[in-house]
């Protein structure tokens, strides 16, 4: 046999096996019982097996299948999120504003959208490092107008991220005040309990963790009385 006809001779065997591949993965993918399977493989092809098929029968088979809802595409991956340091500090940022209502979509996906605008790369992942502070800035403008002070001024180092923390969870107590959505009474701990059941100690005792709940439970209350 020639070189040029044995690749033709594999190819063709290839795309055969391919077919009847995916003959055998309709039939779990839709969890057809041996008996339908040999049923439906009969009215359509006349024969008993997928061995028995020629190529184009096989492929009779896959359209009567499909027409059945399987479907033989697969699922592309998912693209891996942006994981370097101003991309984590920009997604907690941007779940952070979600969570104040000053964004709509607290996705990757919008994420990516602002920081293409913001840095002018297709790809947060390909973001030049020493100009993340573009992106970073731009989030925190956006925290600064929805009442989230992002002042860090005299701020050790070490403290910097549970005063940002506290300091949204005081801008959402503010603004479920703003909106009468909590007596003028209530403490932030007492809010907290009322709308979650869950309880903490005071905001400036409080630790990450405990910081954590109460802005879950106030951003919870803001989303379904805001404005």
């Amino acid at each position: 046999m020639t070189a040029a006809r044995q690749a033709r001779f594999d190819g063709a065997s290839q795309h055969r096996r391919s077919l009847i591949a995916k003959v055998h993965i309709a039939k779990s993918q839709l969890r057809m019982v041996e008996d339908d399977y040999r049923a439906i493989m009969l009215r359509v092809t006349g024969n008993s097996s997928a061995a028995q098929c020629t190529d184009a029968e096989l492929v009779a088979l896959l359209k009567e299948f499909e027409g059945k809802g399987f479907t033989a595409k697969a699922k592309k991956p998912g693209a891996r999120p942006a994981d370097h340091p101003v991309a984590r500090k920009a997604r907690a940022l941007w779940i952070s504003l979600h969570q104040l209502g000053a964004i709509a979509d607290p996705s990757d996906r919008a994420l990516e959208a602002f920081a293409q605008r913001q840095l002018g790369v297709a790809k947060l992942q390909w973001a030049d490092q020493a100009l993340g502070y573009k992106l970073i800035e731009a989030l925190k403008a956006i925290g600064n107008r929805a009442g989230w002070d992002q002042d860090l001024t005299g701020v050790r180092p070490g403290a910097q991220l549970i005063v940002l923390k506290r300091n949204l969870v005081y801008a959402l107590f503010k603004k479920l005040r703003d909106v009468d959505a909590v007596p003028r009474a209530w403490t932030i701990d007492r809010a907290v309990f009322e709308f979650s059941g869950d309880r903490v100690p005071t905001l400036l005792s409080c630790d990450l963790q405990e910081i954590d709940v109460a802005t879950r439970a106030l951003a919870s209350a803001w989303a379904t009385v805001k404005p």
